[in-house]
């Protein structure tokens, strides 16, 4: 099944034939790898630099080493857990310059509201208007509403998602959401105007999306990351 490697990389070389093996069907999800001494065997290597490769695998979601009497490799299904978390460390640690979170987002949530818009149905219009009222609810009830609204934000974001019919779309945006909370603690100076002009976005936004206006949610969507990230900026700046 695998050739020998060079020893000047040897690990990486393993990782990418396992991987490449994984990716094309020809091992499972679900099966096992072969016992070390035959992947050795068929590398060439030594018994520490397979063993590195298959931590590298391990920690790509690729494989589960599993010790004991019945231990080996197991191959795992492939998904995007693992997309999802690796992307939730980058944001929750502010390991993603602001810069680049903008650019990010921008292009990501000006797509997700030009499909939302192009593929809504009667059903997700009535929920887009739904969150919208339940937003300018919590806004109504001042400081003390602010967490709550910060949620329905969210939440229709993630509805719009949803709509876009793209499942990549809604993991990656479904981590953001989850972790962003960082970027905003550190870089956003909220307060209750702040969140007003937000709402207003919103209101935009579904407007565009519920008259299948998809060039000007996409329009929208990116002029607010552009102009909540140039806040974020000036607050680093300080």
């Amino acid at each position: 099944m695998f050739k020998q490697v060079k020893q000047s990389k040897a690990y990486q070389d393993v990782v990418e034939q396992i991987q490449e093996s994984i990716m094309a069907g020809t091992l499972k999800a679900g099966s096992m790898l072969p016992a070390e001494r035959e992947l050795k065997e068929q590398f060439g290597i030594s018994r520490g630099t397979l063993r590195e490769a298959l931590r590298v695998l391990e920690q790509k979601g690729l494989i589960e080493i599993r010790t004991g009497v019945s231990g080996g490799s197991l191959v795992r299904e492939i998904n995007s857990d693992n997309l999802s978390d690796n992307l939730g460390l980058l944001i929750r640690n502010c390991a993603v310059s602001l810069k680049d979170l903008a650019e990010f987002r921008e292009e990501m949530e000006g797509g997700v509201a030009a499909l939302a818009a192009e593929r809504t149905g009667a059903d997700d219009v009535a929920l887009l208007k739904s969150l919208l009222a339940e937003g300018e609810g919590h806004l109504s009830q001042g400081r003390s509403g602010w967490d709550a609204f910060i949620r329905t934000d969210e939440q229709l974001h993630l509805a719009l998602a949803r709509m876009s019919g793209n499942q990549l779309f809604l993991t990656v945006l479904q981590s953001l959401y989850a972790n962003i909370h960082t970027y905003y603690v550190k870089y956003l100076p909220v307060n209750q105007d702040l969140l007003q002009e937000n709402l207003a976005d919103l209101r935009d936004i579904v407007a565009a999306v519920t008259s299948h206006n998809s060039e000007k949610a996409r329009s929208v969507a990116q002029s607010h990351v552009r102009r909540f990230n140039s806040y974020m900026e000036q607050k680093g700046s300080e």
